[in-house]
């Protein structure tokens, strides 16, 4: 592993690089905040693919992707006379110190809870309105799901045991069930909704990722289904042709070998 001295060389390589680029380079010259901002979340979820798949050397490519933007997010806003990355750095720093009393003040914790909930005291007593504020407007609806109930949570606003939340979610599917006889599609979707948020719910309790599990179900299908595919082609069988009981005669050959 590199020293603290030679970590510190490799950032001003990078700043003195995203000088240049800037100054230089036809394209990187023409980038604005707004142009870089669907490449950032791009580069975000590629990132995160990574961490899915245990790829260690992936995830150090993908974070040096994300190291890039915020330097040059950094420099624009230099450019703009607004900030630089000492400023982004400083502030990151000060707010983890301030937001960190047990650890550079005289605040005493138990746990991790206790950490959260005075976590979300402090942002109250810096002028948010609402626990809500911190959670990005844009982010998709399963992790924002996710991030509402660790917000009202740290907050005190929560179930006290698992068991509470598992009874939410069937008194949830009973309703489901009741407006899918219904038949009427915007109370389906309002039922089929709050049936989501109990289920991400359940998962917070029992300590598992919402989006993370979802993925590698999305990951394991669609490698089970390649699977089918490959196999019916070495066959010379068409799937539109297929019998369902034949292409599960392939899935269940594909679930061997996960």
């Amino acid at each position: 592993m590199n020293s603290r001295q030679e970590q510190l060389a490799a950032f001003d390589r990078l700043l003195t690089i995203m000088d240049e680029l800037r100054e230089q380079c036809p394209w990187d010259k023409k980038q604005t905040l707004e142009s870089l901002r669907h490449l950032t979340i791009e580069e975000t979820y590629e990132l995160g693919d990574a961490i899915l798949d245990n790829d260690l050397e992936e995830i150090s490519k993908e974070l040096g992707d994300l190291l890039l933007h915020i330097v040059f997010y950094a420099r624009i806003g230099r450019e703009k006379q607004a900030f630089d990355i000492a400023d982004v750095a400083n502030g990151i720093c000060d707010k983890l110190i301030h937001r960190h009393p047990h650890i550079y003040g005289d605040v005493d914790v138990d746990n991790e809870e206790d950490v959260k909930a005075n976590w979300e005291a402090i942002k109250l007593k810096e002028g948010k309105r609402s626990v809500l504020e911190g959670v990005p407007r844009s982010l998709p609806a399963l992790v924002k799901a996710g991030r509402i109930q660790e917000k009202v949570a740290g907050a005190g606003f929560d179930w006290e045991k698992p068991e509470q939340v598992y009874q939410k979610l069937e008194e949830e599917m009973g309703e489901l069930q009741t407006e899918v006889q219904g038949g009427d599609l915007n109370k389906i979707e309002a039922e089929f909704g709050d049936v989501l948020f109990s289920m991400v719910n359940y998962a917070r309790f029992l300590g598992v990722n919402p989006e993370n599990a979802l993925e590698r179900t999305n990951k394991k299908f669609s490698r089970r289904f390649q699977y089918l595919e490959k196999r019916a082609k070495a066959a010379g069988q068409n799937l539109q042709e297929m019998s369902l009981e034949e292409m599960d005669q392939y899935w269940e050959e594909a679930k061997q070998h996960d």
